[in-house]
């Protein structure tokens, strides 16, 4: 007896302590959401921008952000620009501090914060670029830089543009199934890994164009901002001259070859601050947090992101659901207060069912109000059909766009 006593006392007082801890859990975390202080930018603060980072169209919510310092929601694409705006005009802000080693955002996406540290510039204030390794889409957003570092052991990758294609025919083959596929459109090559065993020639130039344009204007716009010879940067491409940090500094692709300390360094000499002073770094995240950077007017404009795949049905956060973008949409049109809708789209394509009854809200909508798109990385195949009909289509020069065309794939096991 006295057995079970003792088990079960001690049962009992780890089930106290369990519940205890728990509820203590669930009230700071209710208390955070509740309190939610906002953020302090400081004084001489250097926003810190991480081009590492995924910047998506919405922002993205952090679930540790409501009970844990130092943690924030990531601002989306359009928020990161109007940061960037906000802190020309912002005193506390001194500079940004461009943190670029990879870079796994889009060309359209690269061309919108590029464009917004363009503008940034002309407050005056210091812009600093620094990299271990230099990515290209990286060194592109970089290159507007007031100066640029590198790791004098790292480098900058100038290699071109080129595209891979894996080719699966074979291995179906040998594995007995039959990829039955049916597409219209010469042009549409989603299914060529499946069909065929090489490039055909519409997707050859297909290709070729769209690497060919992109390329041109990547080089383009760095000869400017660097005041170098377009050509100059196409040799060291083709001849592969840009091999170590030290070829990127005789080129002036980079301003000096510094580590990150020395770049630091700097830094503390343009804020004036002591040599082991800490740099006050606010990130974009931290920064969105702190600030009032939104503009609101009396008349409004309904602002609606669309990214992902187009699904049929509600969809998830990064899918398109015709479902749910309907009622945004017919939301937007009914709302006399709204005076026009604006769709910021970011997609592949997906579904053809999908994408008609979006172009069909869309051109209800129309009809009642303006309507104008926004194309971000990619606005193709049934985005760019749904969007056809507004009235005005936007686009930077590296969104990729247009590829008309369906298929329809059955695998025969």
């Amino acid at each position: 007896m006295r057995s079970f006593f003792k088990i079960f006392f001690a049962s009992l007082l780890a089930f106290f302590v369990f519940s205890l801890l728990v509820f203590l859990l669930v009230s700071g975390w209710i208390g955070g959401l509740l309190s939610s202080p906002k953020a302090e930018t400081g004084s001489r603060a250097v926003l810190y921008i991480d081009l590492n980072l995924a910047y998506h169209e919405r922002m993205r919510e952090n679930p540790l952000s409501s009970i844990a310092e130092d943690e924030y929601d990531q601002p989306g694409l359009y928020d990161l620009v109007r940061l960037i705006h906000h802190a020309e005009r912002d005193t506390a802000v001194k500079g940004i501090f461009l943190k670029c080693n990879g870079n796994p955002n889009g060309f359209g996406t690269c061309e919108e914060i590029r464009n917004a540290l363009i503008d940034f510039k002309k407050s005056g204030k210091f812009l600093f670029a620094f990299a271990d390794m230099y990515s290209q889409k990286s060194y592109y957003v970089a290159s507007v830089a007031d100066s640029i570092f590198c790791n004098p052991k790292g480098g900058v990758s100038w290699i071109g543009f080129s595209s891979r294609l894996p080719f699966l025919k074979g291995t179906l083959q040998k594995l007995d199934i039959e990829a039955q596929i049916f597409y219209a459109g010469k042009f549409k090559s989603a299914t060529e890994p499946l069909r065929e065993d090489k490039m055909t020639d519409a997707n050859r130039l297909q290709t070729t164009e769209l690497l060919n344009g992109l390329y041109n204007h990547f080089l383009l716009n760095i000869s400017e901002s660097r005041h170098l010879d377009s050509s100059v940067l196409r040799k060291c491409v083709n001849e592969h001259l840009i091999r170590f940090a030290t070829d990127a500094k005789s080129y002036n692709l980079v301003d000096g070859l510094k580590y990150d300390d020395e770049v630091k360094d700097m830094i503390r000499s343009r804020l004036s601050i002591g040599k082991n002073d800490k740099i006050n770094f606010v990130s974009a995240a931290k920064y969105g947090n702190a600030v009032n950077y939104k503009k609101y007017g009396k008349e409004k404009i309904a602002l609606i992101y669309a990214e992902g795949d187009i699904i049929s049905g509600k969809g998830e956060q990064d899918q398109i659901g015709d479902e749910t973008y309907r009622g945004l949409i017919r939301h937007a049109r009914m709302d006399n207060d709204v005076k026009a809708i604006v769709i910021r789209i970011n997609s592949g394509g997906g579904s053809s069912l999908a994408s008609e009854n979006l172009w069909r809200e869309i051109t209800v909508a129309r009809n009642s109000k303006p309507v104008v798109l926004s194309f971000g990385d990619v606005a193709a195949s049934g985005a760019y059909y749904l969007s056809c009909n507004a009235d005005s289509i936007f686009c930077d020069p590296g969104c990729i766009t247009g590829s008309i065309g369906v298929f329809g794939l059955l695998p025969n096991l």
